[in-house]
């Protein structure tokens, strides 16, 4: 059996973001023959059609997203959508030929935020993704408060409900990804 390849991505650049906690727990709690990198858009700029020559920090996450069998969006909520982060790296994402780097990859998307864990903010992101021809996984959703007992000081996940769900979604997103190569 082939080995799958996710990458995660957030929308939070902090180092100790809930979002970024949650990746490190999908990455923890992986099925078997399974790997995840996390992309760091650190140092990624916003895309601009002027910019002629495309940077080596975007070149390297597009590198990771083209090897990657799927994708998993820690959707972070900044003013009722998604933050500007995980949006920009999309966008240059979607520049390449025929949408090429994207389209019909499947995709799980999670979120710590606020009162409603970034339920809004994922549900823009699902729209983005229609546009893209990427394809979420509808069940289970992963909305998480970041405020709360469910994280570490670190932003780490340590509620045991919360690893379960988020466990199952990758258990969900990998199947998907086996049914498609079968």
């Amino acid at each position: 059996m082939k080995q799958i390849k996710l990458l995660g991505i957030a929308g939070s650049l902090r180092k100790k973001s809930t979002n970024q906690g949650l990746l490190r727990a999908a990455k923890a709690h992986l099925p078997e023959g399974v790997s995840m990198e996390i992309a760091n858009l650190l140092d990624i700029p916003f895309y601009n059609a002027d910019i002629a020559e495309r940077p080596a920090s975007v070149q390297r996450v597009l590198d990771q997203i083209k090897e990657a069998d799927a994708l998993v969006f820690a959707c972070t909520e900044y003013n009722y959508s998604l933050a500007p982060a995980l949006k920009n790296i999309l966008d240059w994402a979607s520049r390449e030929p025929n949408n090429a780097l994207l389209a019909g990859k499947s995709v799980a998307i999670m979120g710590a935020g606020g009162g409603m864990g970034s339920s809004r903010a994922q549900y823009h992101l699902r729209q983005v993704c229609v546009f893209l021809d990427l394809y979420p996984i509808n069940k289970p959703e992963v909305f998480a408060q970041a405020m709360s007992a469910s994280f570490d000081a670190e932003g780490n996940l340590i509620e045991e409900r919360l690893i379960q769900l988020v466990t199952t979604q990758m258990e969900v997103l990998v199947a998907k990804v086996r049914n498609q190569h079968d």
